[in-house]
């Protein structure tokens, strides 16, 4: 019979032991070492003797209880079971190992057994809801009531990615109004075991408010250009560099010119413990990524609404922006980028086509 080594493994050390995982079939086991010489034996379609032949050093018939062992975990494939392996080899392969192992790793992990509450979070060992430098420079935003007489209709049909603003400062209660609504409690209840939680205007998984907001500031009427933290409990900048510029940002961002030509940008972390210290699973790593989504759509609602274009991206260098922002990267990880700015003035668009334009660029045939 011939086989093929599965295209959905990782290999990794965990507790000491070495650890072979499929992550599209959720198996994973531990196995010595040499588990991994056998594995490379079969790249291509290769039957189990000439797999034994090439490892002359080794008793022939440990070999191939090795071989299949591997085949009954899954680790190796004949052709008649390699159907959804080659599918997601397929569509994943651009993805892959980085984001399929993420997926379907995930898929796997049982959250629903996943104690919400330990002991040690009984106990009041349990990561901060907010964040603060207690050191750093601070400015008091002031509390502008929003005034929004925009029908909810008509600023949803209004969003769109703007990458092109104007060099004009923003009013010091827009910028203070975009903080609050999007970044700041919307109310304060009773969890209970899990102590006093914040809710927010986005919808955010257990109400762990895990994302942080750092603001770097480019023109805005009485905040200096830098980078601060907003202070969710104070609705306050805490100014963390005064020499953060546009230039820095739009080369943290991949050199998109949106970025530098925003009055403002923020960058939103994600607090991991804030999200782990309760669902252990590691599932809710999906639910922090969906988190940043909400909160990232408020954003774009919301600056509509208060006449700002909105900007989006996913496009940064990763360790060079938490170097900035004096996050590890690890306890506390970049996980999105949202900028807004006057926009320029725009000529009237149709942006409308009728399913003829379809049809004509055969991407709706019949």
């Amino acid at each position: 019979m011939l086989l093929r080594r599965a295209h959905n493994i990782v290999c990794y050390w965990l507790d000491g032991s070495f650890v072979i995982q499929n992550y599209l079939t959720g198996t994973q086991i531990s196995l010595a070492t040499g588990a991994a010489d056998i594995l490379a034996a079969f790249t291509d379609w290769t039957s189990e003797e000439d797999a034994v032949s090439a490892f002359p050093d080794y008793d022939p018939e440990s070999c191939r209880a090795a071989v299949r062992q591997l085949h009954s975990y899954g680790f190796l494939v004949a052709p008649d079971e390699s159907e959804r392996d080659d599918r997601l080899a397929e569509h994943w392969q651009t993805w892959s190992p980085e984001a399929a192992a993420l997926h379907f790793s995930s898929k796997h992990a049982d959250y629903t057994e996943s104690p919400e509450i330990n002991d040690e979070f009984r106990a009041g060992k349990r990561s901060a809801l907010f964040k603060h430098y207690p050191d750093a420079d601070r400015i008091l935003l002031p509390r502008v009531p929003p005034d929004l007489d925009a029908p909810f209709v008509g600023t949803l049909y209004r969003r769109r990615t703007h990458r092109s603003f104007r060099r004009t400062a923003l009013p010091l209660a827009r910028l203070s109004q975009l903080l609050a609504m999007v970044f700041g409690p919307s109310e304060f209840l009773d969890g209970q075991d899990f102590g006093a939680l914040m809710k927010r205007t986005s919808a955010a998984g257990g109400a762990r408010q895990e994302l942080e907001a750092y603001v770097a500031v480019f023109a805005a009427e009485g905040v200096a250009p830098g980078l601060y933290h907003y202070n969710v409990l104070e609705h306050s900048l805490e100014l963390l560099d005064d020499g953060f510029t546009r230039e820095q940002a739009a080369h943290l961002c991949c050199d998109q010119t949106a970025i530098g030509e925003a009055a403002m940008t923020v960058f939103v972390t994600g607090v991991v413990e804030r999200m782990s210290s309760k669902y252990r699973a590691p599932r809710a790593y999906r639910v922090m990524l969906t988190n940043a989504g909400h909160l990232g759509q408020t954003f774009a609602l919301t600056a509509t609404a208060l006449g700002l274009g909105p900007f989006q991206t996913l496009a940064f260098r990763d360790e060079e922006a938490e170097d900035a922002l004096g996050v590890d990267g690890i306890g506390e990880t970049l996980l999105y980028v949202l900028a807004a700015g006057l926009p320029d003035e725009e000529p009237e668009t149709e942006y409308g086509a009728d399913l003829d334009a379809f049809r004509r660029a055969d991407l709706y045939p019949g």
